[in-house]
């Protein structure tokens, strides 16, 4: 998610209902991405459907940077910064792909929703930020709703519960990844340089293991990736449009339309303690997001989305 200067030619009212729909749109696709990409682990390599989930999404990437500005988008000097921003957000990925394989769509993306918490505690030790006790508050309780969906016991938990948590720590450290970069880094050259990398770091698996697709499941492969870049030009777009504490909220739809998905495609309804403990968790969310939100209440400058020149920092900047 990016959160970038708002147009000055643009009313109030039509940035936030823009934002929004943008949003909404943003999760459409996200959720048609997770979908592809459960249908495709039933019978292709995770490694393999990731790598062709990245390759695909190159395409709406490339566009991104041509509706920015070109070229200009594309300087960075911070190249480390980009490595690690790709390799722990692959690892989320492929993790993430994993859970969608093992447990109902819903459940794994309620479980993904931890990720805010996971990146409030460990931007005290990682980023030397100073969290609140409010916000201590709303992780200890969110971390509770995370126990009432795993609900562990004497038993092992659910082992796709346990790839699921493991996705959403990966994502906070990708998310701090890309805190460090949005000081300098707009937002596109980040979403470009992602994709670029992941496919490059994907590629790797696939002398290990290959499944030739057919024709039908390279389409499934393609809507996959094109539906995952959409995703991140929707998301980019809608925190352009409008304030976090706005658009944000809306990213939980993903959620419903999950469940949905999950119900026609699948016949799978979550139970009841999963519903419950992602209740929990998202108002969590919402209430750290609200704080953050409170803290970096400070006006940005107007700037242009990509200079054709070196990219000066705008201020912080959240990219997802």
């Amino acid at each position: 998610m990016e959160q970038i200067p708002t147009s000055s030619t643009a009313s109030p009212t039509e940035n936030v209902r823009l934002g929004i729909l943008s949003m909404l749109l943003a999760m459409v696709l996200m959720t048609i991405m997770n979908a592809l990409a459960k249908i495709l682990a039933e019978s292709y390599p995770l490694g393999e459907v990731t790598f062709f989930r990245n390759l695909f999404a190159l395409l709406p990437a490339v566009a991104m940077v041509v509706a920015a500005g070109g070229r200009g988008c594309l300087h960075t000097t911070h190249w480390q910064g980009h490595l690690w921003r790709a390799v722990v957000g692959l690892t989320s990925m492929v993790l993430l792909f994993w859970a969608y394989h093992l447990m109902p769509l819903a459940n794994a993306v309620a479980i993904s929703y931890s990720a805010p918490l996971f990146l409030t505690a460990l931007s005290v030790p990682l980023l030397g930020e100073k969290v609140g006790a409010f916000r201590w508050g709303a992780v200890v309780v969110g971390f509770a709703g995370v126990l009432i969906m795993v609900q562990p016991g004497p038993d092992m938990i659910d082992r796709g519960a346990i790839v699921a948590l493991t996705a959403a720590v990966c994502y906070a450290l990708a998310m701090i990844a890309m805190r460090q970069l949005g000081r300098t880094e707009k937002p596109v050259t980040t979403v470009f340089y992602f994709t670029v990398i992941s496919t490059a770091l994907s590629a790797l698996a696939l002398p290990f293991d290959w499944i030739t697709p057919d024709a039908h499941a390279l389409t499934l492969m393609a809507g996959m990736g094109i539906a995952g870049g959409g995703a991140q030009y929707f998301s980019t777009r809608a925190y352009s449009l409008a304030r976090a504490v706005v658009v944000g909220p809306f990213s939980y739809a993903s959620l419903i339309y999950a469940t949905i998905l999950g119900w026609l495609v699948w016949g799978d309804v979550p139970a009841a303690h999963v519903m419950i403990g992602a209740t929990i968790v998202i108002a969590s969310g919402l209430l750290i997001l609200y704080r953050e939100t409170r803290r970096a209440a400070a006006p940005a400058p107007q700037v242009d989305p990509c200079p054709k020149t070196q990219a000066q920092s705008a201020g912080p900047v959240r990219t997802a």
